[in-house]
């Protein structure tokens, strides 16, 4: 009988195959795109019949079907919101339309409501690719996962159907379906689409896998330990479609603002009205010029002038790997002017390694003697050092000695018999045995170095020393660069690590403010002293010590890799992939999305200054009047759209930091 491992393709399940659910969003299964479009389809009809002097009674039912079908969903909107005390530009729109339509202009009201219908279509369109653009990225687990019943056999599931304690079937080359523990077998699986690890990880019985990785060339069995909604790449896009759900201050402070510029706008259009009405002016005239008036007098523009820039820049960080949960984080992010980084698994690795290997002179050993001795006795071990030490003699490809007789004292190191021999390894500061003074150098050098020493001893002897670090992040000194040039001040180091190893790991990256030894509290106290001076402070960590001043930042980002699940929840923003170079990146782009939310609203006030000064000091055709609105609404969306471009995040990577 074969394993349920076999890594034969099996044969089709029983029952047909679930359907995966559609990923994209297309243009017509959004509700305003279909209005607008039935919209124009009429008015393109009604159009040439009304220009080429047919019967009223062919094009007037076209026109009236033009009102309803663009006109009826922004038009209930508003009734809404005024029943809520809320004036809805939306609902100005189509009473001006009316009004048009009331004085005879019916084709300019139908044109009215036909482009107003376009240019929301265009921005619900815009909406939703920017967040298919951020799903696209993180939409990354199967939508059918293998599930292996306690009766045997197999069956073919969706994978959001999985529930905790499903045993799944990976098979080579498939997407894991569930984020849980591998049971049986053994593979690399390719995780760097959810850690950004570059080569694939090797996983074997007990190892946690993901879902979305991709297996490699075994097959595993894994038990599912999370609900499908809760998995890591779940939490993520949670953590993103709250973005487009929220918005920024200046968005805020807008609407606010339009509340009382359209109650403002009513007013002066029944002056517009009335004022040449009582000086005698004619009905239709003063009335057309009123309708003029309040298309143009509109702030359309101006409130959609803040919202597709950082909308547009969230969705383009996203697919480069740094998410922002919302679009206040990408404001404030553009805001910051200094910038506090955590040591431990932001700026390195946070997986200690070991670096030095120096044998005694007396030992008769070698650096891979030494290393392979070490690793046999730290090798039933679970501290993190031994780890290192066990990693290191595999990564050379040393074949290590049983060891016997293995004792762990917590604080001071391992003792084990190997080869006939005692052999401990530890910490030189608590194993009792007198040093000779090349190994107290040796020690020396690598503490200075900011390493950690570890003494090897056989029978009672030292026999040499090993250095492990955490290993510098091969980008962390650009990045500690391009954010120096970014706020025109270097980082500063916030870390709880010893001040030796903080200053030199600081050196290294050209950090000279370095404040070690800290305690969660002590780095909310160096953020708030920072912010009470009027800094906009970016925090940059990964772990639960520094959840606190993520939180207590002007911003905080979080590393996605290492990072705890509380730091995670707390930051604004986080490295899916740890590329520190995306830190600086996503602050340039913020920045470019705040001078483009600036250039909006210059423009959308030209705009609307230039047609109310013609309506009111001449005559401003109502078509061009609408045209004028409803283009200055596109021109600013289209612009926000820009930050969409490929080339908005490259230049944020190089020198454009403006």
């Amino acid at each position: 009988m074969s394993s349920v491992l076999d890594q034969r393709p099996a044969p089709a399940a029983a029952g047909p195959r679930p359907t995966p659910p559609k990923r994209r969003t297309r243009i017509l299964e959004l509700p305003e795109a279909r209005w607008a479009l039935a919209a124009l389809v009429l008015f393109l009809i009604a159009l040439p019949l009304d220009l080429l002097g047919a019967p009223a009674w062919l094009w007037g039912p076209l026109y009236a079907a033009v009102y309803i079908t663009g006109g009826w969903e922004p038009g209930w909107e508003g009734l809404k919101a005024l029943k809520d005390k809320t004036l809805d530009v939306d609902l100005l729109m189509v009473v001006a339309a009316l009004g048009a339509a009331a004085i005879g202009q019916v084709l300019d009201g139908a044109l009215l409501i036909v482009i107003f219908a376009t240019s929301g279509a265009l921005e619900g369109v815009a909406t939703a690719r920017t967040a298919d653009s951020v799903r696209g990225l993180l939409d990354l687990t199967p939508t059918t996962a293998t599930r292996l019943p306690s009766g045997g056999g197999e069956e073919v599931v969706l994978a959001d159907s999985l529930t905790v304690g499903d045993v799944i079937l990976v098979r080579p080359g498939e997407r894991v379906g569930g984020d849980g523990q591998v049971l049986e077998g053994a593979s690399d699986v390719d995780q760097a689409t959810i850690t950004g690890e570059p080569l694939p990880v090797a996983k074997q019985v007990g190892d946690e896998v993901f879902a979305g990785t991709v297996n490699g060339i075994g097959a595993l069995r894994v038990r599912v330990d999370r609900d499908p909604a809760d998995s890591v790449i779940a939490r993520i896009v949670k953590m993103v479609e709250e973005a487009s759900e929220t918005k920024a201050p200046t968005q805020l402070f807008i609407e606010k603002v339009e509340q009382r510029y359209s109650i403002g706008m009513v007013i002066a259009t029944l002056a517009v009205f009335a004022i040449p009405l009582s000086f005698g002016d004619e009905l239709q005239s003063a009335l057309l010029r009123a309708m003029t008036f309040m298309i143009v007098a509109s702030p359309c523009a101006v409130v959609l002038s803040t919202m597709p820039p950082l909308l547009s820049a969230i969705a383009n960080a996203g697919r480069h790997g740094i998410l922002a949960k919302s679009a206040v984080v990408m404001e404030r992010l553009g805001q910051i002017d200094a910038v506090a980084l955590d040591k431990t698994g932001t700026l390195t690795e946070g997986t200690p390694r070991v670096t030095v290997s120096r044998p005694q002179h007396a030992s008769g050993l070698d650096e891979n003697e030494l290393l392979a001795l070490a690793a046999a006795v730290e090798h039933p071990s679970e501290h993190p050092l031994a780890r290192a030490v066990v990693q290191a003699a595999r990564d050379r490809g040393l074949t290590l000695a049983e060891a016997t007789g293995f004792t762990s004292t917590p604080g001071a190191g391992v003792t084990g018999t190997v080869g006939g021999r005692r052999v401990q390894v530890g910490s030189p500061t608590r194993l009792a045995v007198a040093d000779g003074p090349e190994t107290s150098g040796v020690v020396k050098a690598l503490e200075d170095a900011g390493r950690t020493a570890v003494l090897v001893l056989r029978d009672g002897t030292p026999v040499g020393v090993l250095g492990i670090t955490d290993r510098l992040r091969p980008d962390a000194k650009a990045m500690v660069a391009a954010l120096t040039e970014l706020t025109g001040r270097a980082p500063v180091l916030l870390t709880g690590d010893n001040e030796r190893a903080a200053r030199q790991l600081a050196a290294e990256v050209g950090i000279t403010d370095v404040r070690a030894n800290l305690l969660p509290q002590d780095k909310v106290t160096a953020v708030q002293a920072w912010e009470a001076e009027g800094r906009r402070v970016l925090v940059v960590g990964d772990g639960v010590n520094d959840a606190p001043a993520l939180a207590a930042a002007h911003a905080g980002i979080a590393m996605g890799k290492a990072g705890s699940d509380l730091a995670l929840e707390t930051a604004d923003a986080v490295v899916v992939r740890d590329e520190l170079a995306t830190i600086p990146a996503v602050v340039a782009l913020s920045r470019k999305a705040r001078r483009l939310v600036v250039q909006n609203l210059v423009i959308a006030g030209v705009f609307i200054s230039v047609l109310v000064a013609w309506d009111l000091i001449g005559t401003l055709p109502l078509p061009l009047g609408v045209a004028g609105h409803e283009g200055s609404t596109v021109i600013v969306g289209l612009n926000g759209l820009r930050l969409l471009r490929e080339y908005a995040w490259t230049s944020s990577l190089g020198k454009d930091t403006t």
